[in-house]
This record gives structure tokens, sequence and C-alpha cells, in this order.
């Protein structure tokens, strides 16, 4: 398994980064992100000291550990900004945090994060045919969450995207050593979303596609 969306104590997680990726290799992980909710007050901060531990640390785990960030309830307006100074200070990818059902996230926050090239819009909630053909274009992977809540809208997600040809990924958006789930349930979880098994393993193949583009990056 591959997850790219994951929280430590740098942000609203319980887990030290070490105690995390050691967990999620003991849960079945094959890679990690580390992506902690961000706004311009932390942002330095986070990617500081996730840059430093995966660089010195990283090595150490016998999985692979990558430098991400959740940018979260930021103005629409500063998103492609944020974007921007979020990879110069050495995200390796980025993530927005979408309109979410759940949580009071700024309207037009999905609409920002595709046109302004986030690598993934999370839990993106009742996104838009508008906004989900966009994202078809602009290579932004959209979220399928395994997380309670974030969740509700698995399906809405799934259906659009199958209509537009939008890439999805699953991501468990782990604040605690539970979020960390199994192979099993994450394939139930998407199944339930409505995904067939094509489907699934297409979005399971899109996790290595984004590392693959990490990668290249660095190159």
């Amino acid at each position: 398994m591959i997850d790219l969306h994951t929280h430590t104590l740098f942000s609203d997680g319980v887990l030290t980064p070490a105690e995390l990726v050691r967990r999620a290799h003991v849960a079945g992980y094959q890679a990690i992100g580390l992506s902690d909710h961000a706004d311009l007050s932390n942002l330095e901060h986070i990617l500081s000291n996730i840059s430093c531990f995966a660089k010195e640390s990283g090595i150490y785990f016998p999985l692979d550990v990558y430098v991400g960030v959740e940018l979260t309830h930021n103005p629409a307006g500063q998103t492609g900004e944020l974007i921007e100074k979020a990879r110069k200070l050495g995200a390796e990818y980025v993530i927005v945090h979408g309109e979410s059902i759940v949580e009071p996230v700024a309207q037009g926050t999905n609409l920002a994060a595709i046109e302004s090239g986030a690598d993934i819009l999370a839990h993106p909630g009742l996104i838009t045919e508008v906004e989900m053909e966009l994202a078809s274009k602009t290579g932004t992977f959209i979220e399928i969450s395994t997380r309670k809540g974030h969740s509700l809208c698995n399906g809405h997600i799934v259906a659009l995207a199958r209509k537009f040809g939008t890439q999805l990924i699953i991501n468990n958006d782990a604040h605690e050593p539970k979020d960390l789930i199994t192979k099993d349930l994450r394939k139930q979880i998407a199944l339930g979303a409505g995904m067939t098994k094509e489907e699934y393993l297409q979005a399971e193949a899109n996790s290595h596609a984004l590392i693959n583009k990490i990668l290249q990056r660095k190159q």
C-alpha cells in the first residue's frame, strides 16, 4: 500500500514522524507521505522539520518516506501562492484540503486547487462537474478518503470521475494509529464507494504514478 495523506504532531496528528512511519510499515505500507496541515504561519516550520526527518531518518526505515503538506482552510485566492511557496520550501507534493461536507472549507477551494496545479485535492465533498472535468485536464488527483466523515461523498466523487475520466487516488488521512487501515479494508471502502475492481486497481496504480512524478521532479 501507498498512502500520501497522513498527519503527525506537527499539526493535528498524535504521533511523531518516526512512530507514524514505523506503524505504517508494520501495517503493511510500502510508502508513506507526511502531509501536515499548513497555512502561511506554519508552512516553513512544518516543511523544514519533515524534510530533515525524511533526509536524516527516512533511510533507516524499510519503506519510502515522502515530504508533503496539506494546505488547509486557507483563502481560496491564496492557493496558488501557497502551492508555489510549499514547493520552494521542499514539499515533494502538495495536497489541498478540499470542500469536505463535514468542515467549513471556503467555497472556491476545490476550483482554486485544481487551477493552481495541486497534486492532490483531498476529500472534495460535492465537487462539481466543471471542477471534475478540469481536474481530468490538469492532472490533479482527486482523493477517495477512507477517513470517517470525509468519506461520505466518495460515491459522488467516483461517479463524476468515471464520467470525466479523472484520476482518483486512495488515501486514509491518518491522524492516529487506528487510522492505518489494512489493505483489505482499503479495498472494501473503494468498492463500497461504487468503484469497480478495475477502477480500484487503477486508483492504486495512480499512487505509483504520483511517486514517479515526484522522483522525476528531483532529477
